[in-house]
């Protein structure tokens, strides 16, 4: 092996290097990569959920609409729960209070973005007829891919790095940087605290879309095991990240924000087997649909996430003429 290329080798299992660039410009306009990761986030969550929508009996892009509504609304709720909980970093003396909006420059909370583009979302499943629980499954898996992509932003903007670390894998950090924490040395190596989430995040993806087959979970339940499964890796990562945060009995605000997420997926998961041990009878709310107010409940592949429920037969009596016009049932909501 010649010595340049055991030099190359080295340095790659030495260390992950940080970018070299966090924007670019693109003639008057600067674009900031953190926002591109983002944007390909929530393009491949869209994706994923129209996909998975559609093959339940929704609207092809329905899911258009609802995220017209979730998205801000996600994204509000994600820089409000950042700001309130690093006040430190915006308020008093000699702070900049108009760098609350600076969010190109970092700082969203996905607990935040949860709680914002839930009530986005019900507010587009309001307006379209979509079961909110429905859409709430179908979107778990593409959530969890968004957060993976996004996480790469963290990584182009040197920050949210965990502890000082010797492994293979260590992340380098310029100690010309803020966050650098003072009193280390030059070189110093960290836990890359995106990229362990980014693994665990993909993991989830495929977790989520293996339970979902097998399971058949319906009724919001996968989007219950998503919270659960995000929030409990979210844990471990938040407890060795090394960036301000305020500290309430000895833990992070996140820590105590992905605590009670794990609590309130198992609330969810509980509470909605016990309401609804069956199938959903369609993706829409009753009298809600596709066609004139009616659900449209297509014939799903028997390898779907979902549980195929087919229009009743017509009872024909005797002198009476059959007709195609008998409303369908949707099975009741409870």
């Amino acid at each position: 092996m010649s010595l340049a290329l055991q030099n190359v080798l080295t340095g790659v299992a030495a260390s992950i290097p940080s970018p070299s660039i966090s924007y670019f410009d693109l003639g008057p306009v600067r674009i900031h990569i953190y926002a591109l990761c983002i944007i390909t986030g929530i393009i491949l969550a869209v994706f994923m959920t129209n996909y998975r929508l559609t093959k339940r009996g929704a609207e092809p892009w329905v899911v258009i609409d609802i995220a017209i509504l979730a998205v801000p609304l996600g994204i509000i709720g994600a820089r409000i729960f950042h700001v309130l909980t690093h006040p430190g970093f915006y308020f008093g003396e000699g702070k900049n209070i108009w760098a609350v909006f600076y969010i190109w420059e970092g700082g969203i909370a996905i607990f935040g973005a949860l709680l914002g583009g839930a009530v986005g979302a019900w507010l587009g499943c309001k307006w379209t007829g979509i079961r909110f629980w429905t859409f709430a499954d179908a979107l778990a898996p593409g959530l969890l891919l968004a957060q993976a992509a996004g996480r790469f932003g963290n990584w182009f903007n040197h920050e949210l790095f965990g502890l000082p670390t010797d492994v293979p894998w260590g992340l380098e950090i310029d100690s010309s940087n803020p966050a650098f924490p003072p009193g280390l040395a030059e070189g110093t190596l960290f836990h890359p605290t995106f990229l362990y989430e980014v693994i665990w995040n993909t993991l989830g993806v495929l977790f989520l879309l293996w339970i979902g087959r097998r399971l058949q979970l319906q009724w919001g339940k996968l989007f219950a095991v998503y919270l659960i499964w995000y929030s409990a890796g979210r844990v471990v990562w938040e407890s060795i990240r090394i960036d301000p945060s305020e500290i309430y009995f000895g833990l992070r605000t996140n820590v105590w924000a992905a605590l009670a997420s794990v609590a309130l997926g198992v609330i969810i998961l509980w509470v909605q087997t016990r309401r609804h041990p069956g199938r959903e009878p369609s993706p829409y709310m009753p009298g809600r649909g596709i066609h004139d107010g009616q659900a449209d409940v297509q014939s799903q592949d028997s390898t779907s996430d979902f549980v195929d429920v087919s229009e009743p037969p017509l009872e024909v009596t005797a002198g009476a003429p059959a007709t195609s016009d008998a409303p369908v049932s949707d099975g009741g909501t409870r």
